[in-house]
């Protein structure tokens, strides 16, 4: 019986890992496997985030699939308001989601703006969830991020000001990139909504994170559109109330 040679059978085992990788990697694209979902299984709250690109989304048809609260977003920078937020905050609320509502910051322009552009959009009501920073970088920022001094010069204001008028302080979603740019041993005020969608959080000075998103590409009947068939999906840490993020 003739062998293989070793420098064949190296580049066959060579050639069935690449084929696994990939496939691997295709089906955690599609959705199909998300290993983070084995990890956020444990948490007994779990909830999502949307915006525009979800399209109209089925309200009551959501809430029947275990979903206990819902961010929308509502503006980015100093003027731009989301074109589904009015849609989304009434259906949200209506089909007994507990509901709150994100910013999108801009590294563009003042954060006293911003925090205006977001209260004269959000109403302030008992029961809502705190309001939401969604701090990251975006578009050119991404390979050439602000100095942190700019950085800060726009949250602050941002936080405080969102503050003073929901009367709670802000929940500041970020990625890690973001967290250890400007996050650091700051805020310790405020919940930090941690995005890590390819393995279990670990935010960069050990902070405790109270909500974690954990998935970009899950489905949910009721939410998809041609522009986004995928829904952001997050869990609340097991030490963390959702009451005690609720507006009151």
């Amino acid at each position: 019986m003739s062998r293989i040679p070793a420098r064949r059978r190296l580049a066959v085992a060579a050639g069935v890992f690449v084929a696994v990788a990939l496939t691997l990697t295709l089906l955690v694209y599609t959705g199909v496997v998300m290993p983070t979902r084995l990890f956020a299984a444990k948490y007994d709250v779990r909830g999502i985030d949307v915006s525009h690109h979800n399209g109209t989304i089925d309200w009551p048809q959501v809430a029947e699939q275990d979903i206990g609260f819902a961010w929308l977003k509502a503006t980015e920078g100093s003027a731009h308001v989301d074109s589904r937020f009015a849609a989304n905050w009434s259906g949200a609320r209506a089909a007994g989601i507990t509901t709150g509502a994100y910013h999108f910051m801009s590294f563009e322009s003042p954060g006293a703006d911003q925090a205006h552009n977001m209260i004269a959009t959000v109403p302030r009501v008992d029961g809502m969830l705190a309001p939401v920073v969604d701090l990251e970088p975006y578009g050119s920022f991404k390979g050439n991020l602000p100095p942190a001094t700019e950085v800060h010069a726009i949250l602050d204001p941002l936080l405080s000001t969102l503050e003073d008028y929901y009367g709670i302080a802000p929940v500041i979603y970020t990625t890690p990139t973001a967290y250890r740019a400007y996050l650091v041993d700051r805020y310790p005020d405020n919940p930090i909504w941690f995005r890590s969608v390819a393995w279990p959080p670990r935010v960069p000075d050990g902070r405790d994170w109270s909500i974690w998103q954990y998935s970009s590409r899950d489905r949910l009947d009721g939410v998809g559109s041609d522009d986004e068939a995928y829904v952001d999906m997050n869990v609340l840490s097991d030490d963390v109330d959702l009451d005690s993020l609720v507006v009151r």
